[in-house]
């Protein structure tokens, strides 16, 4: 059985605030104040690019909310309403062609890829390690 010592039985929430890097979210926020103080200019473009980051996340998010919602709602139409056949026909080829936009969104999500907001904070990283303070 590991013994845990007397000073880290407390938790996260008592190490807070005293000092010393403690937790990640401790470890982010003192990083972050070390750029702005040591570049501003790489702290900025670093911080652009954290909030298009964002941004981006909830724009496909919420595109991703709007696709799921549209095919549930035309499978319902086409399962449990009452259509008549020239909407049923319609409503039939919505819901195949809606098939393949929630492939696609469902590739986003699950599948690796490449995104250019990853690969720009690489560089940044890359350009930082290097002592490049090119802007």
């Amino acid at each position: 059985m590991i013994k845990i010592p007397g000073h880290l039985k407390g938790s996260k929430k008592n190490r807070e605030g005293d000092g010393k890097v403690n937790t990640s979210v401790e470890m982010v926020d003192a990083s972050e104040e070390a750029l702005w103080e040591k570049n501003p200019m790489e702290a900025l473009r670093y911080e652009r690019i954290e909030t298009r980051k964002k941004m981006n996340w909830m724009a496909r998010f919420t595109l991703s909310l709007i696709i799921s919602c549209t095919f549930l709602i035309l499978l319902y139409l086409l399962f449990f309403s009452t259509l008549v056949d020239e909407h049923r026909d319609l409503v039939n080829i919505l819901t195949g062609a809606y098939v393949a936009v929630l492939a696609k969104s469902t590739d986003y999500w699950f599948k690796d890829k490449e995104d250019a907001e990853d690969a720009e904070s690489k560089l940044l990283h890359n350009s930082n390690s290097n002592g490049d303070n090119n802007v």
